[in-house]
């Protein structure tokens, strides 16, 4: 069974009431999720959260084709035993996400696919400020033993070319600096189609979601592989893979 945890809708700014209500509706389903998290161990299955803005909570598409869903068929496809929970939040930032961590990763937690950033670059939000916290998000992770994948974004040109060599940057220091995988580009093969985007251009359709899907799973599965070995690290420059052209 899957879990969501996410607001529709993409907003330019979140509201304190509408994450008060998500912070009471995660609160209220924390007991059932540690259970779910104590189930899957018993299984021999890694517990992985798909912690992120509406590119991760689905936006626009059906429960079954968003990211988390779309990716745990994959694995299991494979024969990998994987439950990948839905942590994103439509309109989130990276501070957005600093200060809902604790309850949005729940105890039993084994590894996060990090997916934070894109609001921060479409607001024009400096990125020093994406950097601390996103830092900070990985650094309390790695406290946790949680096993990171960075997945990276890309600014947009609007900002002038400095903004973007600053905010493009950031995500490989970040991966390098706690040894954290790192995805480069999460809409590697599917920025700028028109085919593999919904109609505002910025979120994928369900076909646009299956492409990020076959592109990053080897990472996955190297998070995975690092979740089960009990490390909360890897190697950065060997974790990122070759993209596609």
């Amino acid at each position: 069974m899957k879990r969501t945890i996410g607001m529709p809708g993409l907003g330019w700014l979140l509201r304190l009431p509408q994450m008060v209500a998500v912070a009471l509706l995660f609160n209220l389903a924390l007991p059932g999720l540690t259970l779910g998290a104590r189930a899957a161990e018993a299984a021999g299955q890694v517990r992985v959260v798909a912690f992120g803005d509406s590119l991760t909570a689905g936006y626009g598409l059906a429960q079954a084709d968003a990211f988390p869903v779309q990716l745990e068929r994959a694995l299991k496809a494979k024969g990998i035993g994987v439950e990948i929970v839905n942590a994103g939040v439509s309109g989130d930032t990276s501070g957005g996400g600093l200060q809902r961590l604790d309850w949005a990763v729940p105890p039993g937690t084994q590894a996060v696919i990090l997916e934070l950033g894109a609001n921060d670059a479409l607001r024009g939000i400096d990125p020093d400020l994406t950097k601390q916290a996103l830092d900070k998000i990985i650094t309390r992770l790695k406290a946790r033993n949680i096993a990171v994948l960075v997945a990276g974004m890309r600014a947009p040109a609007n900002w002038g070319p400095e903004y973007v060599v600053r905010f493009d940057a950031l995500f490989p220091e970040l991966a390098g600096r706690h040894g954290a995988l790192l995805y480069p580009f999460f809409l590697e093969g599917v920025a700028g189609k028109a085919a593999l985007n919904q109609g505002d251009g910025l979120h994928p359709t369900a076909a646009g979601i299956a492409e990020i899907v076959t592109r990053i799973l080897p990472s996955v599965e190297k998070l995975i592989e690092a979740a089960r070995s009990g490390s909360a690290g890897g190697t950065a420059g060997g974790a990122t893979p070759a993209s596609k052209s």
